[in-house]
């Protein structure tokens, strides 16, 4: 369905219900290029540019904060008022504990308004780019009634700060004004087109094969970048420094209508944004039976995907039948993983080389979005790791200056399991058992890694019944860097 015939079919007098234009793009796998984009231009502001270079994962790991972003917008347009209200709300908690200072000395907030009203406005800009490289029409009517649903969109984000000018016609100058004014050739943007694509991780059939994905994502990737920057508007793009290299004006407009082509000829299931990527990360997937959290939508054609988790796991089998296993010191949850390599992969969520708060604040961000916790149960996770920090800078900052190197974790590791820590799992298995049984059941487990098809979280894990102990010796285990643990693995080491 194109955007002018969506425009027409939609009656719902709620603009961010079933029958908005933005429900339905927020589905579709070609928001993916949308969500790329708008990105790219919310870095280039000073203040989300601050913002994502001292507290965001974005630098360590971009796709997984990208398909919270997508998540995210999926939640803020479900058919339930119900879940865009929570949401909403949860954004505003998340985005007022993200302040600082940035390289400059300029001080920066998440929940600024004028910042936020951007955010949507790169959305509704790079929605339009792509409808117009894609050769689809958007008219008068189409684009009021889209840009009306934006409008919405913020006001729900944002009740009582930023605004998007009233009409499209002063959209349009006002966009043109902030990107020859405001934005700026910041970190962000480099870090986010240098390792987005680079960071894509491996689909399940080349899993246990990362030189082959590693090789094939080297080719791709540079495409894929080429494609965004050659979207964006060419002030901006000589501001930044990109150059436009020969050929590149051609590639995007072949992604962008291969994209409109595929949406239009495959079957809907086939074209979905989370059929692409569950396909591209089980970690990505909504749970079946009723598991899912409240706001994540279930998937329609779970037997196509069903049948091409078959054909993957087939594939992936055959694949190893005719390359041998590289060797490997250990494997699975008995590996050892030495503290500087578990320093980078799983403390150092910012990616800038030490530990400090911003990082313990993003792991609990991960745990909250994941299990779409309330206000209350999500406090009570920030007040539990705002404790491990205190302890952490007691026991390991020996120098006092506020951060701990991956060299000062490794002298005293054993100091990661401290009464703090250990509050940090009772919280988390608190929030994780939703029945209040005590225990942990696969669902429940399942839940807490948001995974799907049959895919084992945890080397076993999820197909267990773990008790308040075992779950918090297990946490504790996988915290000090002793254990190994697929679940949590993929929750805060994989990109």
């Amino acid at each position: 369905m194109s955007m002018s015939d969506a425009a027409a079919a939609g009656t719902d007098a709620d603009p961010l219900g079933p029958g908005s234009m933005l429900y339905r793009l927020t589905r579709q796998a070609r928001w993916g290029l949308v969500a790329t984009r708008a990105i790219v231009l919310e870095a280039a502001h000073p203040q989300i540019g601050a913002a994502l270079i001292t507290n965001s994962t974005f630098v360590a790991h971009p796709w997984r904060r990208l398909r919270n972003t997508v998540l995210s917008s999926q939640r803020m347009v479900d058919p339930d008022a119900r879940v865009r209200q929570r949401e909403a709300a949860r954004l505003n908690r998340l985005h007022a504990r993200i302040t600082g200072t940035d390289a400059e000395g300029r001080p920066f907030n998440a929940a600024d308004s004028e910042a936020r009203a951007w955010v949507v406005a790169t959305l509704f800009e790079s929605t339009v780019t792509m409808c117009r490289l894609s050769g689809e029409s958007v008219d008068g009517p189409t684009l009021d009634r889209l840009y009306a649903e934006f409008q919405a969109f913020l006001a729900l984000m944002d009740p009582y700060g930023g605004k998007l000018p009233p009409t499209v016609r002063k959209f349009w100058r006002y966009y043109a004004s902030v990107v020859e004014e405001r934005l700026e050739n910041t970190e962000a943007v480099h870090i986010v087109l240098d390792r987005l694509f680079a960071q894509v991780p491996a689909p399940p059939l080349l899993r246990d094969r990362p030189a082959v994905w590693a090789a094939g994502r080297a080719l791709a990737s540079p495409a894929a970048t080429a494609v965004i920057v050659a979207s964006l508007p060419e002030s901006l793009r000589a501001r930044l420094g990109l150059a436009e290299l020969p050929g590149t004006r051609t590639l995007m407009h072949a992604a962008y209508l291969s994209t409109r082509l595929a949406t239009r000829v495959l079957p809907e299931a086939w074209t979905r944004l989370d059929t692409v990527m569950t396909v591209l990360d089980p970690a990505y997937a909504p749970q079946r039976n009723g598991g899912a959290p409240a706001g994540l939508p279930l998937l329609d054609g779970l037997p196509v995907l069903d049948g091409l988790r078959r054909g993957a796991a087939k594939a992936g089998a055959l694949l190893r039948l005719l390359t041998p296993d590289p060797e490997t010191a250990a494997d699975g949850d008995s590996a050892l993983r030495s503290a500087s390599r578990f320093f980078s992969e799983v403390l150092d969520q910012t990616g800038d080389g030490h530990l400090d708060w911003p990082d313990l604040a993003a792991m609990a961000r991960e745990i909250a979005t994941r299990l779409d916790l309330d206000a209350q149960d999500e406090d009570r996770l920030f007040a539990a790791f705002a404790d491990w920090w205190r302890e952490l800078q007691k026991e390991l900052d020996t120098d006092g200056d506020g951060r701990i190197t991956g060299h000062e974790y490794a002298a005293a590791a054993a100091a990661m399991a401290g009464s703090a820590l250990i509050r940090i799992a009772e919280v988390l298995f608190d929030v994780t058992d939703t029945d209040d049984d005590q225990v942990i059941d696969a669902r429940e487990y399942q839940a807490l890694f948001r995974t799907a098809f049959d895919h084992d979280p945890g080397g076993g894990d999820a197909g267990e019944r773990l008790t308040r102990g075992e779950f918090v010796r297990r946490f504790l285990g996988f915290m000090a860097g002793r254990r190994h643990s697929g679940g949590y693995d993929r929750m805060f080491a994989q990109a």
